[in-house]
């Protein structure tokens, strides 16, 4: 961190000063920045209270000398109750076997090779947890300690992190035992009992096995998938796409599987500009669109297909692809979490994970995606897609 490249103060200036009080009634600092070191410390023009995580900083007495505005709202401290007072003492901290952290490391009196300490869980006054790290400032390598700079960070978004791991994890696992429970089940009756069916049940049961080994390897690249845009390491392969063609390829699909063919309208509005993209990508996006669309709306299913100006992009065209529906759409408080994981309607069944793939390959080629309400009141879904360039430009 910067705090450690500064040059080094006179031996007379480093004893602790106490806290001087701002014109707003808070603690500062000698310098008067609140924190008891100045920009000119920093050796960069910026003033601690600026940085977002929280910045404790000791000097070679181990008196705090450095105490920003994220550390006194992480710990609960006030500047004036650390500024001046010894590090241990401002900064309490224990680790989740109820230790005193800083008897354990000992950054004075310690080995002298030892620079710092890793980001690890931390425990603070009553039970918090706080993420800390600390770098220890030597004048030579090996020399004494001249500061032990700290940063302390909340566990909260890391704890949103751990639960959604935990959720994706959970809802998959769920999702993939009832599959695997029916593919198991129908291949050993087949295997004990061949002889005794007839072949008619024999074709019904394999093809429930294969509908189910599908069903897992769809979960299955659902995964890769989050893994990828999460990554973002999604991989486009870049070629033209005829986005008419697709749209009408996914609706017959739809028909086959027993839709009645007037329920879906398709409306393109021409010319289309030439449009490059990964057509298995688009393919995805498409095909979650419209089976959103039969499964949880109602009535006819609107499929606009026109050129659009592309997002953040000056006179470069796109294609704009609306699906729209007549069901009892999205409600509006619901309107901001229909793209994040594990996001399902009103109609039970899926991971959740759709959509969330969607926005993913959808941002992935430089495009947006929005969801609002439709014209016959229900959802209306509408992503549009830069024209872009073949995959051997890029």
């Amino acid at each position: 961190m910067a705090v450690g490249m500064s040059s080094p103060r006179p031996a007379h200036t480093t004893a602790p000063r106490a806290a001087e009080e701002k014109p707003d009634g808070s603690a500062a600092g000698p310098d008067g920045l609140g924190t008891g070191l100045g920009q000119d410390d920093l050796g960069t023009g910026l003033d601690p209270d600026d940085l977002p995580d929280g910045l404790v900083v000791a000097d070679e007495s181990g008196h705090v000398v450095c105490f920003n505005a994220a550390a006194a709202r992480i710990t609960a401290t006030s500047r004036a109750d650390a500024i001046g007072r010894p590090l241990e003492t401002a900064l309490p901290l224990e680790d989740l076997k109820g230790k005193r952290w800083w008897a354990l490391t000992d950054p004075y009196g310690g080995l002298a090779t030892r620079n710092g300490q890793p980001e690890r869980n931390l425990l603070l006054p009553g039970g918090r947890e706080v993420l800390v790290s600390a770098r220890y400032v030597r004048e030579r390598p090996t020399g004494p300690v001249r500061r032990v700079v700290v940063s302390l960070r909340g566990t909260e978004a890391r704890r949103r992190t751990e639960r959604s791991h935990a959720e994706l994890i959970a809802t998959v696992a769920h999702e993939l035992r009832s599959p695997l429970t029916s593919v198991k089940g129908f291949t050993a009756t087949l295997l004990a009992k061949w002889e005794r069916f007839t072949d008619d049940q024999k074709r019904l049961m394999l093809e429930t096995v294969d509908a189910d080994a599908g069903r897992v390897t769809r979960l299955i690249a659902e995964l890769l998938d989050i893994s990828r845009i999460d990554s973002g390491r999604l991989e486009l392969r870049r070629q033209p796409v005829d986005i008419t063609a697709a749209v009408a390829r996914h609706i017959q699909a739809l028909i086959a599987g027993g839709q009645a063919p007037d329920r879906f309208r398709v409306r393109a509005r021409g010319p289309l500009p030439d449009l490059w993209a990964d057509p298995d990508k688009v393919d995805q996006v498409l095909g979650n669109l419209l089976e959103n669309a039969v499964r949880h709306g109602e009535g006819t299913v609107t499929i606009e297909i026109a050129p659009a100006p592309a997002p953040g992009a000056n006179d470069e065209a796109g294609t704009a692809v609306t699906v729209s529906d007549e069901g009892p759409g999205i409600p509006e408080e619901s309107m901001s979490r229909v793209f994040t994981r594990f996001w399902r309607g009103s109609k039970r069944g899926g991971t959740g994970l759709g959509l969330y793939i969607v926005k993913g390959i959808v941002e992935a080629h430089g495009g947006t995606i929005t969801v609002d309400r439709g014209p016959g009141g229900g959802a209306e879904f509408r992503f549009i897609l830069p024209v872009s360039m073949p995959a051997y430009l890029v």
